[in-house]
């Protein structure tokens, strides 16, 4: 997901009930909040006094944030915050806050964005590569040690008290 290409088709219930998908992807970069965004959906249907808009797709938008026909108020404060975190945190941040029951669509997202970054560890192929990574670092093994050391029982111990795994991520358990 990149934030930075959010956009939604916008089209009206009653265009649709009458039989038309018509409407236009617009990209949430172009407007600087929810009111001005809305200004632009008004003027895209103008041919209906009073339009109930209808976001039929939308794309790079976390789904806390948006459904057929209801954006957050805080949507482009999200996105502005996660503009700023690095491209290749965003899926680890994402699962971070399903993991932990955060609500982007409530939550300050410059105090979550500071939270992940406290207990967002890496990437690991797996748990035990996240082992033995955490032993190598400690250096109070010697090689000899190291050769007969169990990875898998450690990681089966970190990981029930400490740790968590999802995707290939590590995080925290604070």
């Amino acid at each position: 997901m990149n934030i930075t290409e959010a956009r939604i088709y916008v089209s009206t219930y009653r265009k649709y009930n009458n039989g038309s998908i018509s409407g236009e992807w617009l990209n949430l970069s172009d407007y600087s909040d929810k009111e001005e965004f809305f200004i632009a959906c008004k003027e895209l249907h103008d041919d209906e006094e009073d339009p109930e808009f209808m976001f039929q797709d939308y794309e790079n938008i976390p789904t806390q944030l948006i459904s057929e026909c209801w954006l957050s108020d805080n949507i482009f404060d999200v996105l502005q915050a996660m503009n700023e975190l690095d491209e290749h945190l965003m899926k680890p941040f994402s699962l971070w806050c399903n993991n932990r029951h955060h609500d982007l669509s409530k939550e300050n997202p410059y105090r979550l964005i500071s939270l992940f970054e406290n207990d967002y560890i890496g990437e690991y192929a797996s748990k035990e590569d996240f082992a033995r990574e955490l032993v190598e670092q400690c250096g109070d093994l010697n090689q000899f040690a190291l050769t007969y050391f169990d990875y898998q029982a450690y990681a089966n111990d970190l990981f029930i008290d400490g740790y968590w795994f999802e995707d290939g991520y590590v995080f925290t358990d604070s």
